[in-house]
């Protein structure tokens, strides 16, 4: 039975840190041999802090992945879709490989940052890198609590992971980073606040179905299919911030690609009455990429397995 790379369904943590590299021209194959050691590198940081619960993804991005596995691919990877409709702008970028390394130490995180670096040296040019941290009870810096839809237990490897084929345990990724104006959130009362939202801000309880809007960011995410089950994905979003720029560093994982699309369409478009997601008056998406992030065996098997 394929393994899955365990940081996809594993519990939130106190600090992460993610990268965005792109690849150069012709290291293909010595970034495929990479590859199969990021793994034990991975688990070797796990025992040897094993109090600090690390836990590493390495994902491929869309584009790159014909690059680097020619032979096989994920029948539902494709490239980000780019989203414009009136003032909400969804932008898409081409990225090669994400990295998401997480734990409750922020030194454990810059050692096996060091490792990878060390491990692809020239191959790789890094883009981008969002330190991200937990705030306070794990809540986004809007205040309100973040992911409670997020599946418990082993449904979180139902939702998450792909069940079979060459791509099983694997997983379809999305990351998008959110900017938040949160000065002109502040001004917002906290009553409107959690209609915006449709939860409670302290409490965290949802409105019932009289009480929220079809503006509320947990209406216009919560889409269901044809016959009536909710599109669930596994998140594993985290704020990143400082002194001058907050926000979302949003990541889903889901074992159907076409999930998030969906619920980001709901989002942006919202229904025919206009009803978008008024949460995104306040917010504003920077980024946009879509990976799939393989099997521990397929990585260590270079992409050959049956």
């Amino acid at each position: 039975m394929a393994r899955e790379q365990w940081g996809i369904c594993s519990e939130a943590n106190l600090h992460g840190l993610h990268l965005f590299f792109n690849a150069h021209d012709g290291y293909e194959p010595v970034i495929r041999e990479a590859l199969t050691q990021l793994p034990k590198i991975f688990e070797e940081l796990n025992e040897q802090f094993s109090e600090a619960m690390f836990s590493g993804v390495i994902a491929i991005g869309a584009t790159f992945w014909d690059e680097l596995y020619p032979d096989k691919k994920p029948e539902g990877l494709k490239p980000f879709t780019a989203i414009n409709h009136d003032d909400r702008y969804m932008p898409a970028e081409s990225i090669d490989l994400f990295v998401q390394l997480r734990s409750d130490r922020q030194d454990v995180n810059y050692i096996a940052c060091q490792r990878l670096v060390s491990l692809f040296g020239e191959m790789i040019e890094l883009i981008e890198q969002v330190p991200c941290f937990r705030y306070l009870d794990g809540r986004d810096l809007t205040g309100f609590v973040d992911g409670t839809e997020n599946p418990k237990g082993r449904s979180r490897r139902e939702v998450a992971l792909v069940k079979e084929g060459a791509f099983a345990a694997g997983s379809y990724l999305h990351v998008q980073r959110y900017r938040h104006n949160l000065a002109r959130w502040d001004q917002v009362p906290t009553e409107d606040q959690e209609l915006i939202i449709g939860r409670t801000k302290i409490d965290d309880i949802e409105m019932s179905k009289e009480e929220m809007p079809e503006t509320a960011h947990v209406k216009r995410a919560n889409v269901k299919d044809e016959d009536g089950n909710g599109l669930e994905l596994m998140r594993q979003s985290m704020p990143y911030g400082n002194a001058s720029i907050q926000g979302l560093l949003f990541i889903s994982y889901c074992a159907q690609p076409t999930y998030f699309e969906r619920i980001l369409n709901s989002m942006v478009f919202g229904t025919d009455e206009g009803n978008y997601d008024h949460m995104l008056d306040y917010t504003t998406a920077e980024t946009g990429s879509a990976f799939f992030a393989p099997s521990i065996d397929f990585l260590k098997n270079q992409g050959n397995i049956d």
